[in-house]
């Protein structure tokens, strides 16, 4: 692995461990990145040996220019950028207040999204940031198409204007925020209020939003615990998961 951005590139690769393990982005389909200035941002590509998001490492994070070519020598020796690339640079480029993007592919969101279920605060205190968020609006973006080059990158971009999250319809969502840990939650949060959501009109029950009341009784827990222990807990269930599965594969 080149020695530049060696953190970085460890908590992209365990980031794209979380949204599978979270089951956002079974297979090989899915991608993250983080600017790290104006003209160059870190990518999860594909690599030689590519076994898909749940298995990725440190290696497969590559420094890239936002025109998609290497920014060092030796960065893409073996390496495929995404085809979405310009699903990243758009955004990242559109917004100042953006450092990461995630782009994954949720089942749960693809269909309440195709059965024209809209992502609606639906919860309260189960998920305090992420009500906030689905508060103010999750846009869709009504192309199913492969977000592959400029002028649709722009057209996902307007659409998601300044919104953390935007629902692709028949294909995925795009999260955005100043981190990848922050990013990755947001993504996690809209998939368990769209899955609620299918569960709840499959039980024959209906959709109300949070009352207004209540929304101002949520406090702001903060920081530390809405991000911080979050995701610390994120990354000890996927170790859980390594754990469980080197045991079983050790003879008794």
């Amino acid at each position: 692995m080149p020695n530049s951005f060696v953190e970085e590139r460890t908590l992209i690769a365990g980031a794209c461990r979380v949204l599978a393990n979270r089951g956002l982005a079974d297979g090989v389909l899915g991608h993250i990145s983080l600017r790290v200035d104006d003209e160059n941002l870190l990518v999860r590509c594909r690599g030689p040996r590519e076994r898909g998001l749940g298995y990725t490492d440190a290696q497969d994070i590559r420094l890239v220019r936002f025109d998609g070519t290497e920014a060092a020598s030796g960065e893409l020796d073996g390496w495929s950028v995404p085809n979405e690339l310009p699903l990243h640079t758009a955004v990242l480029k559109a917004r100042d207040d953006v450092a990461a993007v995630v782009h994954a592919h949720p089942p749960r969101i693809v269909a309440a999204d195709l059965a024209g279920i809209a992502i609606r605060p639906i919860v309260g205190a189960f998920d305090i940031p992420g009500t906030r968020l689905v508060k103010g609006g999750v846009p869709v973006y009504p192309r199913g198409v492969l977000v592959r080059n400029h002028s649709l990158a722009a057209e996902m971009v307007a659409v998601m204007d300044k919104r953390p999250v935007i629902v692709l319809r028949a294909h995925g969502i795009t999260s955005a925020a100043p981190t990848v840990e922050q990013a990755v939650l947001q993504a996690i949060s809209v998939d368990t209020i769209a899955g609620l959501s299918l569960d709840i009109l499959s039980a024959g029950g209906t959709l109300s939003d949070l009352a207004d009341e209540d929304m101002a009784e949520l406090p702001d827990l903060g920081a530390g615990f809405n991000t911080g222990t979050a995701w610390r807990h994120e990354m000890a269930r996927i170790d859980g998961v390594v754990a469980s599965a080197d045991a079983r594969s050790s003879p008794s």
